[in-house]
């Protein structure tokens, strides 16, 4: 078999065959898969709801953004694959994707002209076909469609090949402009709510996207910016390295401006991006301390919604005035939900000392659905309230000020995050953080080298649910009211999504994981009924461009990238290397 593939490769070589070897399998999949989900995207009903919105007014539409980003990913990845074989047969790869993905859409179009498919597919309309030949009908329009989709794929080959600073500038630039476009009722409605920001709502947008030219400034200005940067970036990095102030005060200074830019946040984005933010903080604020169990410690805990409902149903007991116990305000009452979340997490601990992997995911598992059903019985009721929960709770208050609006709780947020990523940040240095990682690396070795295990992991679930708790404990008084069902296993499953996607160990990932995992579904409202879909494809498409995280541990970077010795690097990816499959 090797040597028929040989054969083949030669004769290839020697007839001029740019895709000897059977790489000619290779642009066609990547054409196929693209065509395929251009027809899936058309059939849902995709294209024709987005064909009503507007990226750039009177020339590209939402619907079109969509089919270009599909068949255009396939080009650029056809392309990429044959990029050390010149830029000739990468260009034809290029071409051969875009024209397999376009016979996909044609085939659509040939079908739907001579059978009804709509009596089994609802959204094979005829305003869809319209829609895909631009309203001129099948002939011309078909050759239109055929046109842009392989235009479209063609040019994100072309892009493939540019340098590498080049296609970052292109990438960044046409990225803003379709999310900014996409985005239109929302960065309006920011604009607007900061009045010095009114204007450039107007310079920027007409009534159904962008106009060209805020298109046009904004593609040149973050374009423009990523390519300076790349020019000239090394030469200020390596001129700041001579100069010791600089160096010294660089941190403080960036750190002061974040902080000055947290605070200004409400403000500048108005009610609802500062709802998506406490959101965003709340879950932040629980993968912090999830963060410390499981990318530190290496301990998985599946029930960790159980620390966040104990520092809940705390803080409504002491403070809730329906049952009347306490009467506690809620800064008297965080203390001791916090104390209560160490406290439980110490008990969790002990009987799961001796487990490792699965055997303590599943107890970790137990033991958030045992808090669950303790909450919900009837023989607790009069204490915690059933099925229907605790109401009355107060809001947190400073003397006459109280957190009432989004805007307000941001702060109470802002401050818990603030507080936990510090407490993260010294732990992780310190001695107790070096243990954590011993034990995460090889638990037998860890204790060999005279790590206590017992007292370590107790500290490691105590950290972590105190942490868990306070966010419970705020988002009981946010909300004023709380059911048992707010506290179902799934909470615990996203927080872990969180920390693994953000980058698991990292502080900075664990927070960026939170903006990508609850903050993107809010922002995808855009979309309408196909914000899941677009939630879903993008977060695989960060696993498959980030599979150590958004913002890995340099640690843990090195362990996914590293090669054991003496194993031999992994063959190229181009075709050159012989790839027939």
């Amino acid at each position: 078999m090797t040597t028929v593939t040989t054969l083949r490769a030669r004769f290839g070589a020697a007839t001029g065959n740019p895709f000897s070897g059977g790489a000619w399998r290779i642009p066609v999949r990547y054409g196929a898969v693209a065509g395929v989900t251009a027809v899936f995207v058309s059939l849902i009903g995709m294209v024709e709801a987005f064909s009503r919105r507007e990226v750039i007014e009177t020339a590209v539409s939402m619907d079109q953004v969509l089919l270009l980003v599909i068949t255009g990913t396939a080009g650029y990845l056809a392309a990429s694959r044959f990029a050390a074989r010149g830029i000739g047969k990468s260009v034809i790869a290029a071409t051969l994707s875009g024209v397999i993905a376009t016979l996909f859409l044609l085939a659509l179009l040939v079908l739907g002209d001579r059978i009804n498919l709509r009596q089994v597919l609802l959204n094979a309309s005829p305003s869809l076909y319209l829609e895909l030949t631009f309203g001129k009908g099948l002939g011309t329009g078909a050759g239109l469609l055929a046109l842009q989709i392989i235009a479209g794929a063609v040019g994100s080959g072309l892009i493939a090949l540019l340098p590498p600073a080049p296609r970052r500038a292109l990438l960044i630039g046409l990225t803003v402009v379709a999310g900014m476009g996409i985005l239109h009722d929302l960065m309006s409605l920011t604009f607007q709510n900061w009045g010095p920001l009114s204007v450039l709502d107007t310079w920027l947008y007409s009534s159904t996207g962008l106009k060209v030219r805020g298109a046009s400034a904004l593609f040149l200005i973050f374009g423009g910016w990523s390519l300076l940067w790349a020019m000239k970036g090394p030469q200020i990095r390596e001129r700041s390295k001579t100069l010791p102030l600089a160096r010294s005060a660089a941190r403080p200074v960036a750190l002061l401006a974040a902080l000055v830019l947290l605070a200004a946040l409400p403000q500048i984005l108005g009610l609802f991006l500062s709802e998506v933010l406490v959101l965003v903080g709340l879950a932040a604020l629980m993968a912090l301390g999830l963060n410390i169990v499981v990318g530190m410690a290496g301990l998985l805990d599946l029930g960790y919604v159980a620390f966040f409902a104990i520092g809940a149903y705390t803080m409504a007991i002491l403070t809730s005035s329906e049952l009347a116990f306490f009467g506690f305000n809620f800064w008297a009452a965080l203390p001791l939900a916090i104390l209560a979340g160490v406290v439980t997490g110490v008990l969790l601990g002990v009987p799961v000392l001796r487990m490792r992997g699965d055997y303590l995911a599943i107890v970790t598992l137990g033991f958030g659905e045992i808090v669950r059903l303790l909450v919900l019985s009837d023989a607790l009721r009069p204490w915690l309230g059933g099925a229907q929960g605790i109401g009355r709770i107060p809001r947190p208050e400073i003397g006459s000020f109280e957190f009432v609006s989004s805007q307000q709780v941001y702060y109470l947020v802002l401050g818990g995050c603030v507080f936990a990523a510090f407490i993260s940040w010294r732990l992780k240095g310190s001695r107790l953080g070096r243990a954590w990682l011993a034990i995460r690396e090889d638990e037998d070795v860890a204790a060999a080298m005279g790590i206590n295990r017992v007292y370590f992991k107790l500290l490691a679930f105590a950290a972590g649910a105190a942490f868990a708790a306070m966010s419970g404990a705020i988002a009981a008084s946010r909300l004023g009211i709380i059911y048992p069902h707010s506290f179902s296993l799934l909470i615990s499953i996203n927080v872990l999504a969180i920390v693994i996607i953000g980058g698991m160990g990292n502080i900075p990932g664990v927070v960026i994981g939170a903006f990508a995992l609850v903050g993107l579904p809010e922002i995808l409202r855009e979309f309408g009924d196909f914000r899941w879909l677009v939630y879903g494809a993008a977060l695989v498409g960060m696993m498959l461009l980030r599979p150590a995280g958004l913002w890995p541990e340099a640690i843990r970077k090195r362990e996914l990238t590293a090669r054991p010795a003496g194993v031999p690097e992994t063959p190229s990816t181009s075709p050159s290397a012989g790839d027939t499959s």
